[in-house]
């Protein structure tokens, strides 16, 4: 009975939310009032919150035989879930109110895919994490065609189900080659086998283990969106309804990259010589091809979609490094990245209207003629993707380069210096339009802004974040640093 208790603890946040989504979807069933359900969510994720805060321990706690995890790791990148959920929940509201899309279902089935987030991090086991990605993906695939009247949006919706389950039977078909070869699903008991078969010269360099971490290499590509298995990002993010792009582009990257680290960077570290190459391989990839290709772009949002494949690049070259060093670059890389990606699609939001989507970098003319405050977020916004300093995204570019230059991929840095040059045309030209252009003269595009306050509180929040982030970035690089210490040593 005892295990059972602590067990159940262990789990309090995931309980909790795994209820309220429940309650939250019958609710929608007999109630008109959408507003209350916002606020339900929202509690939802304060509640979790607290409980993951309050059930912290710096030890590393294990439930369910082995197979979840409770570390510093975990809770961290658990808050940082909640709380860039709740910010997409702010910035969303009223998007979604104008489109009639503001409904139980939508919170309900956001919840459950912060569930299969919160699953993905503390899964200690192959099983776990499956279970968890699986449920996070079914989520995902179901909001991108929550716009039922929408054919781009069920257009991508089925774009994006069947290349997804095509990378997670990927990834299930090396994890099961792995547990043939090791005898086990927990983690750290495949790390101790693997570390048991460095005597023997059939042991780590074994074809089939070879392959099956390839397998499971691709699968995880598939849900960072990184180069060759991309083709995904862009249909995905100018399709789905720009609320559900925010979405996927931003907090579930959190637990793609929790899962990362407990795959390769635990389980699979004495194969650490095989998937640093192919890591380094996809990160040159993955910034080459998605600036040189965002370029090309007049949709904001499949502009933006290319810059996320290149961001990827970027922390990629922290992955490969295959050092706590590298590991908390890479960690730093994806808070900032997420900040820059909640902000830069609140600007979309924020700029659209009822039957209007500001979503071509037309829309961007004259900005600063109609709002300055909207028109200096998103060029701190844009300054911050660029990597300009005193930005958060200089600090997060310099740390990943750091990492791999340390780790002796001087030629990968430097390209990556260059590409980065490459890219910084197109956030800049953004720049240009907002300052330097004159406005559309069209009657939607030229009406005021009727976004709810708190979004434009919190929007506003978000992009100074950027910058306060950028001029002090010592106490963020200190929580990453300390979370992965601590859950890796």
């Amino acid at each position: 009975m005892q295990t059972i208790q602590i067990d159940l603890l262990t789990a309090l946040p995931e309980l909790i939310v795994l209820f309220m989504a429940m309650l939250i979807l019958l609710t929608g069933l007999f109630t008109k009032n959408n507003i209350a359900i916002y606020v339900l969510a929202q509690l939802t994720l304060l509640a979790a919150a607290f409980f993951t805060v309050g059930t912290h321990t710096p030890a590393v706690g294990y439930a369910f035989t082995g197979m979840f995890v409770d570390d510093t790791l975990s809770d961290v990148l658990k808050l940082m879930i909640y709380l860039g959920t709740a910010m997409m929940f702010v910035y969303t509201r009223h998007y979604m109110q104008l489109r009639g899309m503001f409904r139980g279902e939508y919170y309900a089935l956001v919840l459950f895919a912060v569930l299969g987030m919160m699953i993905m991090v503390s899964g200690q086991s192959m099983l776990t994490i499956y279970m968890g990605l699986e449920l996070l993906s079914l989520c995902l695939y179901s909001l991108v065609a929550l716009d039922r009247d929408n054919a781009k949006s069920s257009e991508a919706a089925m774009k994006y189900f069947v290349l997804g389950a095509l990378a997670s039977g990927m990834m299930l078909y090396g994890m099961s080659m792995i547990y043939g070869m090791t005898g086990s699903l927990n983690i750290s008991e495949i790390s101790s086998a693997l570390q048991g078969a460095l005597s023997d010269l059939q042991g780590p360099k074994n074809p089939m283990l070879i392959l099956g971490l390839v397998f499971i290499v691709a699968g995880l590509a598939f849900k960072f969106g990184a180069v060759p298995f991309q083709m995904w990002v862009p249909d995905v993010y100018q399709g789905a309804p720009t609320a559900i792009t925010m979405l996927i582009g931003s907090v579930p990257k959190f637990a793609a990259f929790a899962i990362t680290i407990r795959l390769l960077a635990q389980g699979l570290q004495p194969l650490t010589g095989e998937w640093q190459n192919m890591l380094l391989i996809m990160a040159v990839l993955s910034i080459a091809i998605g600036n040189v290709t965002a370029i090309a772009q007049s949709n904001l949002k499949r502009m933006l979609a290319y810059s996320t494949i290149s961001h990827i690049g970027f922390l990629l070259f922290g992955l490969m490094s295959g050092n706590l060093n590298g590991y908390a670059s890479s960690m730093f890389y994806m808070t900032a990245y997420v900040l820059m990606t909640l902000a830069g699609f609140g600007m979309i939001l924020l700029l659209s209207r009822k039957r209007f989507e500001a979503d071509t970098l037309d829309d961007l003319k004259g900005l600063n003629q109609r709002s300055k405050l909207a028109a200096f977020m998103m060029l701190i916004t844009m300054f911050s993707m660029a990597g300009v300093p005193p930005t958060i995204g200089f600090w997060a570019k310099f740390t990943v380069l750091q990492a791999a230059w340390q780790a002796g991929f001087g030629w990968a840095v430097v390209f990556a210096v260059l590409m980065a040059a490459v890219g910084a045309f197109y956030y800049l030209r953004i720049v240009k339009l907002m300052y330097f252009d004159a406005p559309k003269q069209t009657g939607a595009f030229n009406t005021p802004f009727d976004a709810p306050m708190d979004m434009q509180i919190v929007l506003s929040i978000n992009a100074l974040a950027l910058l306060a982030f950028g001029l002090l970035p010592q106490t963020l690089m200190s929580i990453c640093g300390a979370a992965i210490v601590r859950s890796l040593q």
